[in-house]
């Protein structure tokens, strides 16, 4: 068989899109997301030779660390990887230095200042920074004013902030972050980062709609019944207890991810491919979104929290079992509910949003149904026609399917559904980048194409407000049903399309 070859475009857009020397600070870098995602990712850009030689990578956290001790900690955490790869590795990690750092003490920024002017020096990497806030949140915006007491921000040409999700915890204090950050530099200067953005399946939606003239005129309520947008895991809780208590499905899932695969979908066509222009028809179609029923949000949406289940040989624990849960919590772990959007395009068309912990299969994807033909000419196989649908796998099957009806081989005129599938994997022959190699290169590039802008933010948190508030003030209007452990979640959550004569797909 012969040899793969690289997709000539895709090598050509990574030469094209060299970052500029610059500095990389990574606050937070004794946590996971550093060794887990972040240092993964920046390899990954070394290797492709999209990093400049003029580059340094500056960990920050309280620990008293070195240098050395960070470089060691990268490594081991990074064995396997590093191992295929060893030589790029000892190039790769004369770039990591460390820098013992509390975001807290005024004393400990300015001797930041110091140490980024040394870096400056040693690396010529011109004064060019990017200070990544991988803390807790409640530490986004009291970073933020660091920095800027510091003086690290003055330069909107030169620094950049970039911010981990979540960005607030209801519309109130997004709006407040929002006026921190804000206070702290311009809006030019704030990179907040939802990696569901930087996969290539996600931003494939934009060029599937824009790029393909069969698809655009039948993107509306004219043509399409339906659209169901679905993120499934199969994993709990695992050790984010102490986070998810406090967040829940609602917060960590569905204001964010589900949200832009939503805007995403329904958006209308920037008059050009530019970052604001994609940006203010994203805010203007989450501002344009609301929920079924305003008048009693308990309707349009279901809560639930996985139990215990699995098989005897390999048994799962419930959520209220997990270790750091409260035996009576009552926060939820899959949300289903339905929205509408008011607006010409998609006016009338319902939106079902799910997502939960611990169901029976990882996915992510988006499905639009298709009204179905205006007469049934055919005889079904199966009885009732199949309608038309278009699924976008966001992962991790990464690719796209169509569903429509052919004839049925053998006597009479049956038809029978079939799937014409595309996969990226196939199709390019090799994998898509992970997520945070995008969107790191991104922020660094000053590129905001796939980072939320403040009204974005905002409009999402203004958007599931009121099921916030019941779920403060009236819990018991939104209840949280048990589901078993590797099922697709509460029979409660059936009810939201079968009043509509519907039925979640079951990939």
């Amino acid at each position: 068989m012969p040899a793969q070859q690289t997709n000539p475009l895709r090598v050509g857009l990574r030469q094209e899109r060299v970052i500029s020397p610059q500095c990389l600070v990574i606050f937070g870098a004794s946590g996971d997301l550093t060794h887990r995602k972040l240092i993964p990712a920046l390899f990954e850009l070394f290797r492709q030779r999209r990093l400049p030689s003029e580059f340094a990578i500056l960990g920050c956290a309280r620990r008293p660390w070195s240098d050395e001790d960070f470089r060691a900690r990268m490594a081991e955490a990074m064995a396997s990887e590093i191992q295929q790869h060893q030589s790029a590795w000892e190039q790769f990690s004369g770039c990591l230095f460390y820098e013992p750092v509390d975001l807290q003490k005024d004393e400990d920024v300015v001797k930041l200042g110091s140490r980024l002017e040394t870096l400056d020096r040693l690396k010529a990497t011109r004064g060019n920074r990017t200070f990544y806030l991988s803390v807790s949140p409640a530490f986004y915006g009291s970073g933020c004013r660091a920095l800027a007491n510091a003086g690290l921000l003055q330069d909107p040409s030169r620094s950049r902030v970039v911010i981990e999700k979540p960005f607030g915890t209801d519309y109130s204090s997004a709006q407040s972050l929002n006026r921190v950050v804000q206070s702290c530099g311009q809006e030019s200067q704030i990179f907040r980062i939802d990696h569901y953005l930087g996969k290539e399946t996600v931003q494939n939606i934009l060029v599937l709609r824009f790029a393909n003239a069969i698809f655009e005129p039948i993107w509306n309520r004219n043509y399409i019944s339906s659209v169901q947008i679905t993120a499934a895991e199969t994993v709990g809780v695992e050790e984010r207890a102490g986070y998810y208590e406090t967040s829940g499905a609602l917060r960590d899932m569905v204001q964010n991810h589900l949200t832009q695969m939503l805007a995403l979908t329904t958006m209308e066509a920037p008059g050009r491919f530019d970052p604001e222009a994609i940006r203010n028809e994203k805010a203007k179609v989450l501002q344009a979104a609301r929920l079924a029923y305003e008048d009693e949000p308990w309707k349009c949406c279901v809560r639930g929290q996985y139990s215990r289940g699995g098989s005897p040989a390999s048994p799962l624990a419930g959520y209220r079992q997990e270790p750091g849960v409260n035996p009576e919590s009552t926060t939820e772990t899959y949300v289903a509910m339905k929205l509408f959007i008011d607006n010409w395009r998609w006016q009338g068309v319902p939106f079902y949003l799910r997502t939960g912990k611990r169901l029976p299969k990882r996915l992510s994807e988006v499905v639009l149904t298709f009204r179905k033909a205006p007469v049934q000419l055919f005889d079904a196989a199966g009885g009732t026609p199949t309608a038309n649908q278009l699924v976008l796998r966001i992962q991790p099957d990464e690719g796209a399917g169509f569903v429509f009806d052919v004839k049925a081989p053998g006597s009479g005129m049956r038809s029978r559904p079939v799937d014409m599938h595309f996969s990226y994997d196939e199709s390019f022959g090799e994998p898509s980048d992970e997520g945070y190699v995008r969107l790191l290169a991104d922020a660094m590039l000053g590129d905001p194409t796939l980072f939320t802008r403040s009204d974005e933010v905002e409009a999402a948190w203004r958007l599931y407000t009121p099921l916030l508030e019941l779920i403060e003030d009236a819990p018991a209007r939104l209840p949280v049903y048990p589901y078993e452990a590797r099922t697709w979640g509460p029979a409660a959550s059936d009810s939201l399309l079968a009043e509509d004569g519907l039925m979640w797909r079951r990939p």
